[in-house]
């Protein structure tokens, strides 16, 4: 698994037990902060997938902490905390927890809750992922919209469709064939790569800002063509 979990916690012999925990279930990153202002340092720094709250801690209530958590970021949050009453509770899920887990505690129910939590955060995030996003164009897909530099640019039904595929597989390397198939679904037409270049050439002189050195639509010498997309410079 590739999720990055927090553990906010000041009692030291717990951390390492979730740190140890969490790692042997497969979590390739388990950072700690035992105290508020380092969380949110942490959280300022690192991308989190989950994080696990206790509301004791040495500088600041956990609950109030899980406010300030929440103008940063909307990770899931699990309170993981002695303190059993309903209002404590209430109180958790009211400051923006999505989960609350009382000490002492099963480890196997905490792994379990944060893998329940996890899945169904990735199920909501696919639901809402229906668009694809860079720094120069957008393809809605619901609307079939393609927005370039701010403004919607006419993209015919093909077109968009191997956009929009090319889209749904960033990084991935597709033969002429390939694409020509989930297109046009023909396999064995004749002319079929000279229709995907024409097409791969109509989408480039609408998305890329140098048509003649495409920076998104790559061709790979002898093999076919590739979206080429960077987190670091976009987000989906």
């Amino acid at each position: 698994m590739n999720d990055s979990i927090l553990i906010i916690e000041d009692e030291v012999g717990l951390i390492m037990m979730l740190k140890r925990l969490l790692e042997r279930e497969g979590f390739h990153e388990v950072l700690y902060a035992e105290s508020g202002f380092d969380a949110l340092n942490k959280i300022k720094e690192n991308d989190i997938d989950l994080i696990l709250l206790d509301v004791m801690l040495p500088d600041i209530n956990g609950f109030d902490l899980c406010q300030q958590i929440r103008e940063l970021s909307d990770v899931p949050i699990i309170f993981l905390t002695a303190r059993t009453t309903d209002i404590d509770k209430l109180t958790g899920f009211s400051m923006g927890g999505d989960d609350y887990i009382t000490k002492p505690f099963n480890p196997l129910e905490v792994t379990a809750r944060i893998k329940a939590i996890l899945h169904r955060q990735r199920i909501t995030t696919v639901e809402k992922s229906r668009e694809f996003r860079t720094d120069y164009f957008v393809l809605h897909y619901d609307q079939a919209k393609l927005i370039v530099d701010g403004k919607e640019v006419n993209c015919p039904a093909k077109e968009f469709q191997l956009l929009k595929f090319m889209c749904e597989n960033p990084n991935q390397v597709f033969s002429v064939d390939h694409l020509y198939e989930k297109v046009w679904g023909d396999y064995d037409t004749v002319g079929k790569e000279n229709t995907v270049m024409v097409h791969i050439r109509r989408l480039r002189q609408k998305i890329e800002r140098d048509p003649k050195h495409p920076e998104y639509l790559k061709n790979v010498r002898g093999l076919g063509y590739m979206l080429n997309y960077e987190r670091s410079r976009s987000s989906q």
